[in-house]
């Protein structure tokens, strides 16, 4: 990691907070875009063009999983076009999605679309914003990434509305060029002006000392060790359920409560996301991890078990509230448990091993819960496939197998 200088970062005037407002804006259009609206897309596309939920569905799945492989270069990027020129062609990757998202006539633009659309997270995503702000804040580095991430909840709560808002009066294809204008025109000054390293910074300077060896042990230790896999596998299954549901929500919930409350649905989900992201930092430290990840991996099983059994506006609603309590959290149990019983040693390892395994196997949600969808006719037997799947992960997070002290001894690398 970069060594972030020694500055006041507590002060207004520090620029690092100038780059936090950068990387807010980038992760409120990524994630509102990339994310969020794709629920938005599923719905439309179908609409404008007849295409059927599983075509539309498995492009979502392209695209997270084409996403999760090109995250993997991020690294080299940063060194061989450097931060600003990266994240410049992630935004003009992601304005010619959105706009072509509007402008499509044919499936296959669909799949360039989306694939252009992973070029955007691999240049704007959270794996840049994260490393970014790193080299910026030391003793404010958990204040920076909240705020900078909230700009990906924020994304959800008013750009899900405001898109389906524009294309009820203006029509999907005028709301996305419209939307990709304002993107553009908000973000690309602020990349250019405020974006950076800090003075004197080096990307890989802490990296420098032979330390590539020692991971690449730290992973093929991982992937034999079973505490590893009870801990990224039952977070890669919750992760592909909630993808699933997050894309087609908007769909499922349409027909039964309308479309300007199918949005409001999206807009509580992701305001609940930022409450229940800020709950857990609260009180997080007085927890075990796994059992409170356990216990959000149920609630959102039983918000989906409720969805499916009412047809009560209300009802509706507040299962959208609960199961987005969970949401934000699902990323933020990971590092907690591996903090605890992987520790430093191997942390970096662990977590770029999970954030890749987690990643590929959620892109598959989408397409899978649009596949039971169009073979059972409706989506009960998809959200309960979505209910079994995070009970199942939520019992094997519970599983720990061997001693913290063995665990730790294990994934030390070896001298």
């Amino acid at each position: 990691m970069i060594a972030a200088t020694e500055v006041d970062e507590s002060s207004l005037r520090y620029r690092g907070w100038r780059v936090v407002l950068a990387c807010f804006l980038m992760a409120f259009f990524m994630f509102g875009f990339g994310l969020y609206g794709q629920g938005v897309y599923l719905a439309e596309l179908q609409r404008a063009h007849g295409w059927s939920g599983t075509l539309v569905s498995s492009a979502s799945t392209f695209s997270f999983l084409l996403s999760a492989v090109l995250v993997i270069f991020t690294d080299d990027l940063l060194v061989r076009i450097g931060l600003r020129a990266l994240i410049l062609c992630g935004l003009a990757a992601l304005g010619a999605s959105t706009a072509l998202l509007g402008l499509m006539q044919l499936p296959w633009q669909l799949y360039l679309a989306y694939a252009l659309m992973s070029v955007g997270w691999t240049g704007m995503g959270s794996v840049v914003i994260a490393t970014v702000l790193n080299s910026w804040f030391e003793r404010r580095r958990g204040l920076a990434l909240s705020l900078a991430f909230n700009g990906a909840t924020c994304g959800g709560i008013i750009l899900v509305p405001v898109l389906l808002a524009l294309s009820t009066s203006i029509g999907f294809r005028s709301a996305m060029l419209a939307a990709t204008v304002v993107m553009v025109v908000l973000v690309l000054p602020v990349v250019v002006v405020f974006t950076g390293w800090p003075v004197g910074a080096s990307l890989h300077a802490a990296g420098a000392s032979g330390g590539g060896k020692a991971a690449r042990h730290s992973r093929r230790t991982l992937l034999a060790n079973a505490s590893f896999w009870t801990m990224v596998l039952p977070i890669a299954i919750a992760l592909l359920a909630q993808m699933g549901f997050i894309i087609h929500q908007v769909t499922f919930l349409q027909p039964l409560i309308g479309r300007a409350s199918a949005g409001l649905a999206v807009t509580i989900m992701a305001a609940m996301a930022v409450v229940g992201r800020l709950t857990l930092g609260l009180f997080v430290d007085r927890l075990d991890p796994r059992l409170a990840c356990s216990a959000s991996m149920i609630s959102q099983a039983a918000a989906l078990l409720v969805l499916l059994q009412s047809q009560s506006p209300i009802v509706l609603l507040l299962c959208c509230a609960v199961y987005g309590f969970s949401i934000g959290n699902m990323i933020t149990f990971p590092p907690l448990i591996i903090q605890r019983e992987i520790g430093s040693a191997a942390f970096a390892a662990a977590m770029g091993l999970g954030t890749s395994i987690s990643g590929i196997v959620s892109a598959f949600g989408p397409g899978l819960v649009g596949l039971v969808r169009s073979v059972s006719g409706d989506y009960t037997m998809a959200f309960a496939m979505c209910v079994v799947l995070d009970v199942v992960a939520a019992g094997i997070v519970l599983w720990r197998p061997g001693k913290r002290a063995e665990q730790t001894r294990n994934l030390s690398p070896s001298p």
